[in-house]
């Protein structure tokens, strides 16, 4: 009896251990978000040999900020969510299929889930990361190169002083590679299938993805240009719109536009098979109160 008693015990012991170990699995893993420090800076937004909606291109100075390493996997959305909606089914590939009114409500259930604080980037947060942050600074703040890309930065040799790279600009890619083959995924290298996140080379500060895979979705709402060249700081966009910004082409775009200043617009309760998303984590937000 005593005997008996004992399994009894150890098996309610280690049932509850065991369900820990299953949520800490599926739930606490996936939700484990990569993200990478952008350190803050000056840089061009946009791109005055570029459409309409590129231009003026203009100086934008940005605080810190900690980007998604990756764009938001099927299996974190499904952690969240209980579901999965996208066209293509891959547990490691972007989520798709996602309106932005869809991320808002993943964000708030992720937010919760996690204790932390998740949003999505700002338009011009997501360009001056793709295009490497701190990497492709100004040299001059003021002083913006107006051509779209602005020039690489280097630590001088034994000095440790940020000069001008010589006979060397700013890519279009996300990343420094003179096409986009080694750090995309577009039309002319996929079947129009997503991939799985991570697989291409990352950009100067680590990010993978930037530039094909899936678009993503941004915070701003969309106007039709930039309106000013007048220097502007953490700019979140206009305050109401129609439509949301999306920025990073994607497996049904062709090479030539997945670029750091493509820009395009969609309603948000759009929802697309090469659609997608990644996070900017608030490190220093203040704690949420309990209701």
């Amino acid at each position: 009896m005593r005997s008996g008693l004992s399994s009894f015990l150890l098996l309610l012991l280690t049932v509850p251990a065991t369900a820990q170990r299953k949520y800490n699995k599926t739930i606490q893993g996936p939700l484990q978000i990569a993200t990478v420090k952008v350190a803050g800076g000056y840089f061009d937004l946009g791109d005055d040999n570029g459409t309409t909606d590129r231009k003026p291109a203009h100086t934008v100075k940005l605080a810190d900020f900690n980007m998604g390493q990756y764009e938001i996997k099927q299996e974190q959305w499904e952690a969240v969510m209980e579901d999965n909606p996208s066209h293509h089914q891959c547990k490691e590939c972007p989520v798709t299929n996602v309106s932005w009114d869809d991320v808002q409500e993943f964000i708030k259930r992720l937010n919760e889930l996690t204790g932390k604080t998740y949003r999505l980037p700002t338009e011009a947060e997501w360009e001056y990361a793709a295009r490497g942050g701190i990497t492709e600074h100004l040299i001059k703040p003021g002083k913006p190169s107006r051509g779209g890309v602005n020039e690489f930065l280097v630590a001088e040799k034994n000095q440790g002083l940020r000069v001008a790279e010589k006979k060397k600009t700013g890519q279009r890619y996300a990343g420094r590679s003179a096409g986009p083959q080694s750090i995309a995924w577009y039309k002319e290298n996929t079947n129009g299938n997503v991939r799985p996140v991570g697989r291409k080379q990352p950009n100067d500060i680590g990010l993978y993805d930037m530039c094909g895979n899936v678009e993503e979705w941004c915070s701003d709402w969309y106007t039709r240009s930039y309106g000013s060249r007048d220097t502007v700081e953490n700019p979140t966009g206009p305050t109401g719109g129609k439509s949301k910004v999306v920025r990073g082409g994607s497996v049904e775009n062709a090479a030539y536009e997945v670029t750091v200043t493509r820009r395009a617009a969609y309603l948000p309760d759009t929802k697309s098979r090469s659609l997608g998303f990644r996070l900017v984590e608030v490190k220093d937000a203040a704690p949420q109160e309990s209701e």
